[in-house]
């Protein structure tokens, strides 16, 4: 293994956002059965060292890759462009932002509709499905495009992550 290669590389998969989840996963538990610690236990200090070092490195792309928007992310990094952390966004997709978040605010507030909530999360997600799917087709052709749909994603995966919070505190978990 090469401690220079990208995680795609790695893994021995296509530098492309449509990663095959189930080919990612045959091809992690390959690797990782082939840098366990356990397999190096009777070995050099350095070759244990490496080995922990490969399954860290393995773990952290597996990772990435399982993720929509860590891949999206690690993408637009192998191209160069480091997100911001203050973006500029189209204002009408921050006003629908706002809408959201009250949206989610009134089932909170209301008699706590555990249907109304799963509603909202489902279409929450077909919105974040629509925007993978617009990265993926953007992402060899017009990076400033596909910047801003990572944005969008991150905006949209934080609501999902509020609702899954809210269903949580419904739930009394």
């Amino acid at each position: 293994m090469n401690f220079n290669q990208n995680y795609f590389e790695i893994l021995g998969l296509p530098l492309v956002f449509d990663v095959d989840l189930g080919l990612l996963s045959d091809r992690f538990l390959e690797l990782q059965k082939e840098v366990h610690p356990d397999r190096f236990a009777s070995r050099t200090e350095q070759e244990k060292r490496l080995a922990m070092q490969w399954a860290t490195l393995l773990n952290s792309a597996n990772d990435t890759l399982k993720s929509p928007l860590k891949r999206a992310i690690y993408l637009l990094q192998l191209k160069g462009i480091e997100l911001e952390d203050n973006p500029r966004l189209p204002p009408e997709f921050l006003m629908e932002q706002i809408e959201l978040r009250e949206q989610l605010e009134d089932i909170e507030g209301s008699e706590a509709n555990l249907d109304d909530l799963a509603v909202f999360k489902k279409e929450v997600k077909a919105v974040i499905r629509s925007i993978e799917q617009n990265f993926s087709k953007t992402i060899e052709d017009d990076l400033v495009q596909a910047e801003t749909l990572v944005y969008e994603m991150q905006f949209l995966n934080k609501l999902l992550a509020s609702a899954n919070q809210l269903e949580e505190k419904l739930l009394d978990y």
